[in-house]
């Protein structure tokens, strides 16, 4: 051990909970210090799309919202795993976080009143107004900072250039009124940013998890948070009954970091980790089926794991349909074009196995589910026909009237897509069986004409018809497969991390096995047991759960009583 520092909180992980965390327990009076295992911050967090989702939030809003709804809603999705109280504590707590935020840093949100919960028509579901987006934040202000943020998604960056926030990439991708003029303004404020083009092709308009991040992180650094990049966790210390501090690697130097009140873990979950997914996740799994954070293997999980912690949930991760394009390191969720016309999903016997446009989080158990009943759905294909490819992307194949065919990358044409001149000859291509495939088509088809997917329901609900194609009638996601050529690419069960992990109470502190709590240690976001079981409320269920455990286990670090003054179904009515 060649050097030994002590504070009262350490922070392990620089995503949005971590941070929240490290803010709220400097404004109690406690020294921190924030640790991030990469040589870039953010985490997930700043990879994501930035959202948070807090029912009764308390901001205005023209979706009429109370704690009873939002309680029968979470109550009836979220499995008996999920305490009564955690969820309460959520529902009570998470609106106090963001007031906090919003008074005392520089995190700003908006709520989107047009972003439907994703079971809208489950009992105490809403038709928007629970997620609430980051709002976008100049890049300028972290100066040097924000080199070391860590990047956003490549989906989510228009041509690796130019950023979008939700409603506006909603407007865009689905051709609403005025997506043109949109995407003009954007383009023209990206170029006019002379400084910036000079240094890098990164855009300094911050948008989403960027956004949300970078404004957290203009926070710390107004309070001159010590933050460490390339120091990894190795190991947690436990010492009179409590947990005291970390080991670590800073710069590949053992280091002994001491904490007086505690450790907070908020390093996200395993999906970079092909032997946890391999151990804990359904086969086939892939590390390469990920779209999460490089840096999360599980470090905090494995750590807490060795004193004795308890885990739950560890089955489950944050799902979504995904392909991988070679030449990337992350692949892509289909958040968009699943939804939009003249595309559907099958399996290895060429049947559609779900609804395509229903809340990815679903994906991962019908396609696990379709592999044990219905045929190989692992990995399963996305066929749509020239209707859907001449007017919406895919993946990274922008639309053909913008990129035809002939101007795609060659590592596309070659590895990521097939394409034929008849569905007969598609389907040979793939191996699919080829009667199935064309029975599949032509009864999907006369679905599309009638506008009702009597099968799956696709477009059935305000969640489906948020990505549609307003324009497309009589169902803006239902469409015929019936112009040539036809595509196909590999759809995989991917994720965007892993949502088991260590189990805690309502403070965020880690329970041990025989359900007593850890004294000193706290864990939040994906490396913590998720408050929403394995479900997915609506957009912002990752980041809103995390934020508010950070601040609340922050809070009782400091032995801070004065929320719990507040009658917490009015709390953002006082």
């Amino acid at each position: 051990m060649t050097e030994t520092t002590t504070y009262d909180v350490i922070v392990v992980g620089s995503g949005a909970g971590g941070m929240t965390a490290a803010l709220r327990a400097f404004d109690q009076g406690l020294s921190v210090l924030l640790i991030e295992k990469s040589e870039l911050y953010g985490g997930t967090s700043a990879m994501s799309g930035g959202g948070i989702w807090i029912p009764n939030h308390g901001k205005p809003s023209s979706v009429q919202d109370c704690y009873d709804e939002a309680f029968t809603y979470m109550r009836g999705l979220v499995e008996p795993c999920v305490s009564d109280e955690r969820i309460h504590t959520y529902l009570t707590k998470a609106p106090v976080m963001l007031r906090y935020l919003e008074a005392h840093t520089h995190a700003r949100f908006d709520p989107q009143d047009s972003y439907c919960d994703y079971y809208p028509d489950r009992p105490g579901g809403k038709s928007g107004g629970r997620t609430l987006d980051p709002a976008p934040y100049d890049g300028a202000l972290l100066d040097d900072e924000m080199a070391r943020l860590r990047p956003s998604h490549v989906q989510t960056v228009v041509m690796g250039r130019y950023t979008l926030t939700m409603a506006e990439a909603r407007k865009v991708f689905s051709k609403a009124s005025g997506w043109m003029s949109l995407m003009l303004k954007v383009v023209a404020q990206y170029w006019l940013d002379w400084p910036q083009r000079r240094r890098s092709s990164r855009s300094r308009r911050l948008v989403l998890g960027n956004a949300l991040v970078g404004r957290l992180r203009h926070s710390m650094l107004d309070r001159n948070i010590p933050l460490w990049l390339n120091t990894a966790l190795e190991e947690l210390l436990y010492e009179a009954g409590r947990c005291t501090g970390v080991r670590v690697q800073k710069n590949g130097q053992p280091l002994t970091l001491m904490a007086r009140k505690g450790v907070i873990l908020a390093a996200g979950g395993f999906e970079r980790n092909q032997a946890m997914r391999d151990q804990y996740l359904p086969q086939p799994s892939s590390i390469d089926w990920s779209a999460g954070n490089p840096a999360n293997t599980g470090d905090a999980i494995r750590a807490g794991q060795k004193l004795g912690a308890h885990t739950d949930l560890m089955a489950h991760a944050w799902w979504g349909p995904a392909v991988k394009v070679e030449q990337e390191p992350l692949a892509r969720i289909l958040f968009v074009e699943k939804s939009l016309p003249s595309l559907i999903f099958v399996n290895r016997d060429g049947k559609r196995f779900s609804n395509e446009a229903a809340p990815y989080q679903n994906y991962g158990a019908s396609a696990y589910t379709g592999l044990e009943e219905e045929g190989n759905a692992v990995p399963a294909y996305a066929i749509f026909d020239s209707q859907y490819r001449k007017k919406y992307l895919f993946g990274p194949m922008l639309q053909s009237e913008v990129t035809p065919d002939a101007l795609l990358p060659k590592h596309l044409k070659d590895n990521f897509y097939h394409k034929a001149d008849s569905l007969e000859a598609l389907a040979a291509t793939l191996g699919l069986p080829v009667q199935n495939l064309r029975q599949t088509v032509d009864r999907f088809n006369r679905m599309a004409k009638a506008g009702e997917d009597t099968d799956f329901h696709k477009g059935g609900n305000l969640h489906d018809q948020y990505y549609g194609d307003a324009s497309h009638s009589p169902n803006p996601c239902l469409g015929t497969l019936s112009k040539a050529p036809f595509y196909a690419v590999k759809v995989y069960p991917g994720d965007l991390g892993t949502k088991g992990g260590l189990l805690t109470d309502t403070h965020a502190r880690v329970l041990h096995e025989n359900g007593e709590v850890i004294n000193g240690l706290y864990a939040i976001g994906n490396c913590s047991a998720s408050v929403m079981g394995s479900t997915y409320p609506g957009a912002g269920s990752t980041l809103g759960p995390a934020m508010t455990f950070g601040y609340l286990a922050a809070n009782h670090l400091a032995d801070c009583k004065q929320e719990e003054q507040l009658d917490p179904r009015e709390a953002m009515s006082a």
